[in-house]
C-alpha cells in the first residue's frame, strides 16, 4: 500500500535546468570556467551547486578552497533570483498531482537544489504549503546520486507520520535523472521517472517511465506499490 510520495524539485516540478545553467554562467564564464548546455546536461545536472563547482575547477585542474565554495554558492544563488523573478512555468500536469496528494498522503520534496532557490517558486506556484516535509542541498553532505538526501526525507515522513506505516519500499519518489532515480533506488523506493531532461533509456531503474505527469493520478501511484 502506498504510504508517501516524494517529488524532485528541478525538472520535475518547474523547468529550471536551464536556469541554474544559466546562473552557473554568470559565475563562472569570468573565471574561464565556463562550460556549455550539453556538457550541463551530459555531466552537471543531478549535481547540487558544490558538487558542480567541485566538477568545473576540478575539470581545469584547479582547487577550490572551502572558503571559496561557499562564497561561490552564495553568489550563484543570487543569480538564480534575478533569473526566476519573472516568474517559472510548472511542468503539464504536476502542479494538479501534487493538489490531489497533499492532504490525502503524506507529501515530502527531496531536491539538491537550495531552499533559497526552491521557496519562492513554490510560492509563486501556491504550493509552498502542499509538503509535509522538505529536503534540500543546504542539509545534507552528499548530493544524488548518494541515497542521503531521500533516506532523511523518509525519516523525516516517518516521525511526522509515526502510525503511516511509511517504510522506503511503500513510499514512491518522482525523478527525471539518472542521479536522481539512483538517489531514491539506493534509499529502498521505487520510482516514477519522467522524460522531462532526459530519454526514456537513459532512466533505466524506475518502476515506470512517463513522458508527462499530466494525467497521473493517486491512483496511477498507488497501482505501483
Amino acid at each position: 500500500m502506498l504510504s508517501a510520495v516524494i517529488f524532485d524539485f528541478d525538472g520535475i516540478i518547474v523547468d529550471t535546468e536551464p536556469l541554474h545553467y544559466r546562473a552557473f554562467q554568470v559565475i563562472l564564464e569570468p573565471l574561464g570556467l565556463g562550460y556549455s548546455w550539453e556538457d550541463y546536461v551530459s555531466l552537471y545536472m543531478g549535481f547540487d551547486d558544490r558538487d558542480a563547482f567541485r566538477e568545473a575547477f576540478g575539470s581545469k585542474g584547479k582547487v577550490l578552497a572551502a572558503e571559496e565554495l561557499e562564497l561561490l554558492i552564495g553568489r550563484k544563488a543570487a543569480a538564480f533570483q534575478e533569473i526566476i523573478a519573472d516568474g517559472v512555468t510548472p511542468y503539464p500536469g504536476v502542479v494538479e498531482l501534487i493538489e490531489a496528494i497533499s492532504g490525502q498522503l503524506p507529501l515530502a520534496l527531496c531536491s539538491g537544489a537550495l531552499h533559497c532557490d526552491i521557496h519562492p517558486i513554490l510560492t509563486g506556484l501556491d504550493l509552498s504549503g502542499a509538503f509535509d516535509v522538505m529536503v534540500t542541498a543546504d542539509e545534507v553532505q552528499a548530493s544524488k546520486p548518494d541515497p542521503a538526501s531521500y533516506r532523511l526525507a523518509v525519516e523525516r515522513l516517518s516521525s511526522i507520520f509515526p502510525d503511516g506505516g511509511i517504510l522506503p519500499d511503500a513510499c514512491i519518489a518522482i525523478e527525471d535523472t539518472p542521479a536522481g532515480i539512483a538517489s531514491a533506488s539506493g534509499a529502498g523506493i521505487p520510482v516514477v521517472a519522467v522524460t522531462n531532461s532526459y530519454p526514456a533509456d537513459r532512466l533505466a531503474g524506475a518502476r515506470k517511465v512517463v513522458d508527462s505527469l499530466a494525467g497521473i493520478t493517486l491512483e496511477t501511484l498507488r497501482q505501483l506499490v
